[in-house]
């Protein structure tokens, strides 16, 4: 058995209140080859992971083959169908933005096929929305449908000029801004694009015609001047586009990972140097997709040379990791990961999610352990803290107030047991936390449906001058997880946020208790400025002693961190939930200072649960509960 041991002076709790850098560490969430959205439980760990090994932007896919990953009204009314037949019953998106604030990650819903709305199994196959809506169809100048038939020609494209094309699009943009609590939104080599073969629907060349004194569009379509004008009408879409996000809140970060230009431009009409020199763009993340690192070295200098110096803070790079049975190399990710710094590229997002857990997380834990392993911000946000990790109180913490008869049962929760109530004199749960800074927050409670829970569980949410009773059915196994009982508005402090009582329970049932997290509402505290964001201390607890381990909950490693006055002899010991021993350091000397110690749990051979990292310091004895997820 193997133990990491690492002690070392730090600056005071530098992982939470001195950033060291901004950079843009990002990934994209597929729905294909990939496993993590079709399970809530999967969603969960995937965020815990990504967190865990630096990376602080999320792009989940909400628009593929013609569907909406989220249950969407839009679609409903133009289609009948209201999400992906895959994840009827669920809302993938919904769990995504959850789980990654929680992490103090932000989520850029990724609009992945744009214009393109099917992709076609054979060439009749036009898919369902060009079915009902014909001309809403890219078609070339023989009246076929429009694709780069030697590159990807199982596309069915939309008319990205056809008005009636841009407001459906706009319309599914604006409902994902309009419902979720989202950090900006994303498009990629299909919007604003079409195939240079495209353009000659009857729409587009009616269009055209009007503004040019009634001539047809020129036969070649690769004509400049015909290009030309095609690229500006999606241009002038993409600019309406940005303006319409930007006015739900300049918060909100406009993204785009465009074809390399000016390929795509060439090939897709894809036009992104207007877009960053004609600022109307956040995010300029262009695919450098290549096999090779001097292939990518060679690519993105190219992709440098059409950026101007002043707009550089807003270009990142898209890195290929995985694809097929291809997948990078460690040495190949660090050194582009070292060149875009070396061009001061301050970030990249990756292509895709599975290739940082393949080979058993090579690659992931490759850079937790390198160039991720310092804490990193976004660039966009100026410094500041714009997704502040989720605030959560367990109902075993010392700061939850009990009334009544309640027993801890080893039904898994969020950390470990839940806990539950049949008795007929009132009994109750009152939760108190640590507010950081004054705003409004997201309450959401922990559920664990079982079938002899209440149906009417009483929840009474309580906000800065006020309170409002919610109740909640904890049999119904759609509510499992995190379920949201309300915005609440709280002023910094120790603050009461909920009580759960049982004064309305059916007899023979229970009521079931476990943790409740507060999340900053951006749609609704846009402006509140998040510069420093420390551990909550308890009371009457010194902060120089306070123990806590990052990431917690973890899934290989952790850190336990803790402060001290001045050297100590010191010994650390693990304890499962049924008070077992499962590790113990033996005594050693930690220095003044800030100190940390590795614990590699995939060492210890011990199962998934929740564990007790006891801390003595001989004069103090410290406990922090840690989570552990194979």
């Amino acid at each position: 058995m193997k133990i990491f041991i690492r002690l070392l002076f730090l600056p005071i709790f530098s992982f939470y209140s001195n950033i060291l850098s901004q950079e843009l560490r990002a990934v994209w969430i597929t729905n294909v080859d990939s496993n993590v959205l079709f399970s809530d439980r999967a969603i969960q760990e995937a965020m815990d992971y990504l967190a865990s090994i630096g990376i602080n932007t999320v792009y989940p896919v909400v628009w593929n083959k013609g569907y909406t990953l989220y249950p969407s009204s839009v679609m409903n009314q133009h289609f009948g169908v209201q999400i992906h037949p895959s994840f009827a019953g669920r809302n993938p998106l919904e769990k995504v933005i959850i789980e990654a604030h929680r992490n103090g990650m932000e989520v850029i819903p990724w609009f992945e096929f744009g214009f393109s709305s099917w992709y076609a199994q054979n060439q009749n196959d036009s898919g369902h929305i060009i079915k009902k809506y014909p001309h809403w169809a890219c078609l070339d100048r023989t009246g076929k449908f429009a694709t780069r038939e030697s590159v990807f020609p199982q596309f069915i494209w939309m008319s990205g000029i056809n008005p009636e094309v841009q407001n459906f699009m706009t319309s599914l943009v604006m409902e994902v801004i309009n419902n979720y609590d989202v950090d900006g939104i994303q498009f990629d080599d299909r919007l604003p694009a079409m195939p240079v073969e495209g353009g000659y629907d009857s729409v587009t060349v009616l269009i055209y015609k009007r503004e040019n004194n009634n001539n047809n569009p020129p036969y070649d379509y690769h004509d400049p001047n015909w290009k030309r004008w095609r690229a500006n009408k999606m241009n002038q879409y993409f600019k309406k586009l940005y303006d319409t996000v930007k006015s739900k809140g300049n918060y909100l970060i406009f993204s785009s990972a465009p074809s390399v230009y000016p390929w795509g431009y060439e090939y897709y009409l894809q036009d992104s140097k207007t877009w960053i020199d004609s600022n109307y763009i956040d995010q300029l993340i262009p695919q450098i997709y290549r096999y090779d690192y001097y292939s990518y070295v060679s690519e993105l200098n190219n992709q440098l040379n059409h950026i101007p110096l002043s707009k550089r803070n807003k270009f990142f790079s898209g890195i290929l990791i995985k694809l097929g049975n291809y997948l990078i190399t460690p040495d190949y990710l660090l050194n582009s990961i070292k060149y875009n710094r070396q061009r001061n590229v301050m970030g990249e997002s990756f292509f895709f999610y599975e290739g940082l857990r393949a080979n058993n997380n090579r690659l992931g834990d490759t850079l937790k352990k390198s160039l991720y392993n310092l804490v990193s911000i976004p660039p966009h946000r100026n410094g500041n803290i714009f997704r502040p990790k989720g605030i959560i109180k367990d109902d075993t913490s010392q700061s939850t107030i009990r009334i009544g008869n309640w027993s801890i049962l080893s039904i898994p929760g969020f950390y470990g047991g839940i806990s539950w109530t049949n008795d007929t004199t009132y009994s109750s749960l009152e939760y108190f936390a640590e507010v950081p800074f004054d705003a409004w927050y997201h309450l959401y409670v922990y559920i664990v449906p079982n079938i002899i829970a209440t149906t009417r569980a009483r929840y009474t949410i309580y906000s800065q001058n006020d309170s409002n009773v919610v109740f909640v059915d904890q049999s119904k196994s759609s509510n499992a997880g995190w379920y949201k009982l309300g915005d609440v508005y709280l002023q910094k402090g120790n603050r009461r946020v909920l009580k759960l009582d049982n004064l309305n329970l059916e007899k023979g049932k229970y009521i079931i208790s476990d943790v409740i997290m507060l999340l900053l509402n951006r749609k609704l505290s846009p402006g509140v400025l998040v510069t420093d964001v420390k551990p909550e201390t308890p009371k009457g607890h010194d902060y120089k002693s306070l123990i806590l381990n990052y990431p917690n909950p973890f899934n290989s490693s952790t850190k336990i961190f803790f402060n001290l006055y001045k050297s100590k002899n010191v010994n650390i010991k693990i304890f499962d939930y049924l008070g077992r021993l499962v590790y113990d350091s033996g005594d050693f000397i930690a220095s003044k200072g800030e100190n940390y110690y590795d614990i590699d749990f995939a060492t210890l051979n011990v199962s998934s649960g929740i564990y007790f990292c006891y801390l003595n310091l001989m004069d103090q004895k410290k406990t922090v509960k840690m989570v552990y997820i194979r």
